[in-house]
């Protein structure tokens, strides 16, 4: 079966460290980033053979699903429009070095990723692959066997979403740990013990269960 074709947005570090290991997976890759393409096209070929550096604009066209790895507080500047009907796995966090020291992008009655929902209202947004560093992603993945995976959590209200993400997940070599809704996500922003995390399932949930008793 043809897998999917997968765009990145972002090709930053989380961008090009998921890039890689989607093509080492054999799906089809498409990375954008700020600007021309000419800006990103030497860093993708370098960090990423065999995938594509293109515009929002192309990638939106070309890709089935799409991953948001800018910074948090530049996921305006993409147009909404772009992303209607694409499944798109938010992968991004609030970072006050980069997106300032005022946290405008969760408070009590939404974490960011219904916040972005809500800004990508005609897409279906799912959680996934931001509360492990790069660093971590790119160490800890397993592809070639089942034992001592990380647990990489993903949050999401669309089920059959989920289920195409936990898919992407388990391919590039993590165990997926589904914890519900979007809602849920707060827990994985800073300042829990969960973002930054890269553990094994049991340990997670462990972890999880701690937290949500707490929201």
């Amino acid at each position: 079966m043809t897998k999917p074709t997968i765009g990145i947005i972002g090709a930053g570090k989380l961008g090009t460290t998921l890039g890689k290991l989607l093509v080492d997976a054999d799906y089809p890759v498409l990375i954008s980033g700020s600007g021309s393409t000419d800006k990103i096209a030497l860093t993708v070929s370098v960090l990423i053979p065999g995938a594509q550096a293109v515009t929002n604009a192309e990638l939106a066209n070309q890709a089935d699903i799409v991953v948001l790895a800018l910074p948090l507080s530049k996921y305006q500047e993409i147009d909404s429009e772009l992303l209607k009907g694409k499944l798109v796995i938010d992968a991004m966090n609030y970072w006050w070095e980069v997106d300032g020291l005022d946290n405008i992008y969760s408070d009590e009655e939404q974490s960011s990723s219904e916040k972005v929902q809500a800004y990508f209202q005609d897409s279906t947004i799912i959680k996934a692959f931001n509360h492990m560093g790069y660093h971590n992603l790119s160490d800890d993945a397993r592809p070639d066997t089942p034992d001592n995976r990380k647990a990489q959590i993903i949050t999401g209200d669309d089920q059959e979403a989920v289920k195409v993400v936990e898919t992407i997940v388990e391919t590039i070599g993590f165990t997926p740990l589904y914890i519900g809704d979007l809602k849920n996500g707060v827990i994985l922003e800073p300042g829990s013990p969960l973002f930054g995390a890269s553990l094994g399932v049991e340990e997670t949930q462990a972890i999880v269960d701690e937290e949500l008793e707490k929201v």
